[in-house]
């Protein structure tokens, strides 16, 4: 099996489990017990969260570790919203946010009152600052134009007529990720951070797929509350944090109640084994980053090459930001992530032709079944260009070697279903002797404008993961 669906979940870091294991074994007791037993297990959480807060440009003071992102955000929002004063429970949200943020909005408006708004975003998934700050900022009804007109600057998202801020409606929280998990398209927090605390609200960030790939700093960007998941970055299932201010941490209330554990934010006995693997985790990221980052986006921009050679460049298109004048694959997107709609072919039927190889059809959290992925839609894209798009995402793990041979298998799913959708339209006929239709094999390289072996920019392709021996 190449497995290129990193962005879903990773494997465990043998590292990783290495330090997990002494917590399952003799390091056992509770960290919230008194004896040198139990006290040597909160070290090594302490540890941990010192680990997870370098890895966030944060304090160690200001992580709460949770059982995920999910988890971590739902403590977020409601939080934010159950305290949150009468007349500010609006909640805006980006329109390519992951489903775990979605759900938790709907359902602390649900709870607590108040309404969501989208937010754009532009057509290679970036946010929309200019949209970001209209609904922000909403024209007075006084001053509105017709509810009627195209694009009403009072009602910005056109989700209902003109609303004032003096309706009980200002801003509570404004929730942005910072690298999307179906496209990799990057939003930078720092000028969202600084519109939302410019209307007085507050600014969650996702960066689940950020963490341990790019680098992240919650302090410096203005990000007030953040979130994370253990289980992307070669940690534990099972294992997140929520990553907040002191301040910002006084407004929430707890979701799960009990013994007062996380500082009385997440009661319940700690999961110390996940949390000594998701610093474990952090510590390998941060020595590993740079070089993972050049070494993936070479892979990445290899396996688009290779494509291209099978199938030609009109049967490509990329989902997500592109270079400047051509239609590659750009550098403001995680380096590790690719999103391909493959003209004509549909991608659920490519997949149940890629026995060998795992890739993605969209988020691994969207229960939509064959519906077409609401991130590509909210892009712009058709349902048909949605329907026909692929995410790979390569990992620590992953080799040049597997980017080949994934390469022509996916090209020859590719053609087999395009052939198979012309014989069942009647645009070819169907042969007398019905057989394969002429495909590269697995072990080849593309014929045309390809000559000796593929490799990516000199320098910049480390074939191993880092040596172990650079990491502290």
């Amino acid at each position: 099996m190449i497995y290129l669906d990193h962005n879903a979940t990773t494997p465990v870091d043998p590292e990783v489990l290495n330090a997990m294991l002494p917590l399952l074994r003799e390091h056992f007791a509770n960290p919230a017990s008194p004896h040198p037993a139990g006290q040597a297990v909160a070290r090594l959480v302490d540890r941990a969260r010192r680990d997870v807060a370098v890895l966030a440009g944060a304090r160690p003071r200001d992580v709460v570790f949770t059982s995920g992102a999910t988890e971590a955000a739902n403590l977020a929002i409601a939080g934010v919203l159950a305290t949150a004063p009468p007349n500010r429970r609006r909640v805006l949200v980006g329109a390519t946010e992951h489903p775990a943020v979605l759900a938790a909005v709907q359902a602390a408006v649900e709870l607590h009152g108040g309404r969501v708004q989208t937010v754009r975003v532009h057509p290679d998934g970036a946010i929309d600052l200019s949209h970001l700050r209209a609904l922000l900022h909403p024209v007075p009804p006084s001053t509105a134009v017709p509810p009627s007109a195209a694009g009403s600057a009072a009602d910005p998202e056109g989700s209902g007529g003109p609303r004032g801020r003096g309706e009980a409606d200002e801003v509570a929280l404004v929730a942005v990720m910072a690298a999307n998990n179906e496209t990799g398209a990057l939003n930078d927090p720092r000028p969202v951070a600084a519109l939302a605390h410019e209307a007085g609200a507050l600014f969650l960030c996702d960066v689940t797929q950020a963490f341990g790939r790019i680098p992240v700093s919650v302090t410096e960007t203005g990000i007030d509350l953040a979130v994370a998941s253990a289980h992307k970055m070669y940690g534990p299932k099972g294992t997140g944090a929520l990553i907040a201010g002191r301040s910002v941490r006084a407004r929430l209330t707890p979701l799960i109640h009990g013994g007062g554990q996380e500082r009385g934010l997440r009661a319940g006995t700690l999961n110390t084994p996940g949390i000594v693997g998701f610093g474990a985790a952090a510590r390998i990221a941060a020595a590993m980053m740079d070089d993972e980052a050049i070494r993936q986006r070479a892979q990445t921009d290899l396996l688009f090459d290779l494509l291209v050679g099978w199938l030609g460049a009109d049967a490509l298109e990329v989902n997500g930001p592109v270079e400047d004048g051509s239609a590659r694959p750009g550098p403001v997107r995680l380096p590790n992530t690719l999103n391909l709609r493959f003209v004509g072919a549909d991608a659920d039927a490519v997949q149940s032709c890629l026995p060998d190889v795992a890739v993605s059809a969209g988020s691994a959290c969207h229960g939509g079944g064959s519906e077409p992925s609401p991130v590509l839609l909210a892009m712009g894209r058709s349902a048909t260009a949605a329907r026909e798009s692929l995410r790979f995402s390569v990992g620590r793990f992953t080799t040049v070697d597997q980017i080949h041979a994934a390469a022509a298998t996916v090209a020859r799913a590719v053609l087999r279903v395009q052939s198979l959708r012309a014989v069942g339209s009647g645009e070819v006929p169907w042969p007398a002797e019905p057989g394969e239709p002429e495909l590269p094999a697995a072990s080849d390289r593309p014929a045309a404008g390809w000559t000796g072996e593929v490799s990516p920019t000199p320098g910049r392709t480390p074939e191993l993961p880092v040596p172990r021996s650079a990491l502290p």
